[in-house]
């Protein structure tokens, strides 16, 4: 991934992951998904949202005010 993108959420879950990036892109911040599982393995890894570190404190802000991606 670019240097100039930064994870601001990531997750064991797809769906969470997924969330993340509709919601980040309702507010019109630009997001990926970089899946990190382990192919052998799914059990090990995560799946990460990448944003531009132009909007890196901007997503971070809405997604820490997000509870749909309250992990229990």
């Amino acid at each position: 991934m670019d240097d100039n993108w930064g994870k601001v959420y990531d997750t064991k879950q797809m769906i969470r992951a997924e969330i993340a990036r509709e919601i980040l892109e309702q507010n019109e911040i630009a997001a990926v998904i970089v899946n990190k599982q382990d192919s052998v393995y799914p059990i090990l890894g995560q799946f990460e949202v990448h944003v531009p570190m132009t909007e890196f404190v901007r997503a971070q802000t809405i997604l820490s005010n997000e509870d749909s991606l309250t992990e229990s």
